[in-house]
């Protein structure tokens, strides 16, 4: 039953993950976590281990939908290396600020941080694109069938903010893609596709580090990879395909509620 669970659910944050850039583990982390401990139907789970298997299935999640988004040409990859290297030091930070957290802890802090998404994702589409960071940043431009995009960021600027997307990323095992995609479309005017692709090749990148951090921990419940890594890589191809086929503004929608309920449990099971 608990492989059962475990491929459902790896393939769900697997296809999720890539369509809207979240890189898929704020959807395994809190489905993992209900199924492992408030339901007991998986053996052994505690937030550190269902982080340790969110950070090594991010690392095929990311590497799927990379390889997907490439042949569209929608990663800017020097965009992507330069907010995997802010993103180090915080996602060996998070990681080892981890290792202390129990389960009521963890609920709680990841309980405000899906409430804190979903929020972010709510207001994504009301809120104005800040220009000044374009303006006074170093430029870059996109061309697809239709227009050409101009967008770019102080690196100064990049390198803070994805320093704190890594610590959210080591510490509750998240790709840092639901934090990144809003701040790369809103204040660095990435096109919707490329700000997607870009944040999917950082997650597979940040994943490298975070999971090997997590590893050299203890961390990683080996065996819950073999139904999940598939599953994941799988649902990656499926969400990058439908990506660029898809509207994805209903899913969005259905997200965002998802991680607000899932939240709000989250820390209801934290305090109660």
């Amino acid at each position: 039953m608990e492989w059962v669970l475990l491929v459902v659910a790896g393939l769900f944050s697997g296809i999720v993950g890539a369509l809207v850039g979240l890189g898929g583990g704020v959807i395994l982390v809190p489905a993992v976590l209900f199924f492992g401990t408030t339901l007991a139907l998986i053996p052994n789970i505690t937030p550190q281990s269902v982080v340790g298997l969110s950070v090594i299935m991010m690392i095929f999640t990311g590497l799927s939908s990379t390889l997907s988004y490439m042949k569209s040409k929608t990663v800017d990859f020097r965009s992507g290396f330069i907010f995997f290297i802010g993103s180090i030091p915080g996602t060996i930070l998070g990681a080892w600020v981890n290792k202390g957290l129990d389960l009521p802890s963890f609920n709680l802090y990841f309980g405000i941080l899906l409430i804190v998404l979903s929020t972010l994702l709510l207001v994504r589409d009301r809120l104005k694109p800040v220009r000044w960071f374009v303006e006074n940043g170093k430029k870059r431009t996109f061309t697809d069938e239709k227009d050409t995009y101009v967008y770019g960021y102080p690196i100064w600027f990049a390198l803070i903010l994805t320093f704190g997307v890594g610590f959210a990323s080591g510490l509750f095992g998240i790709g840092g893609g639901s934090i990144i995609v809003p701040a790369m479309i809103l204040l660095f005017l990435f096109p919707p596709h490329v700000a997607v692709g870009t944040s999917m090749f950082m997650v597979f990148l940040s994943a490298l580090v975070n999971s090997a951090t997590h590893i050299s921990l203890g961390n990683v419940p080996w065996l819950y990879t073999i139904p999940v890594v598939p599953a994941a890589y799988i649902g990656a191809k499926i969400g990058a395909k439908l990506n660029k086929k898809l509207n994805s503004d209903s899913l969005v929608l259905a997200l965002r509620i998802v991680l607000l309920l899932l939240g709000v449990r989250s820390i209801i099971d934290a305090l109660f």
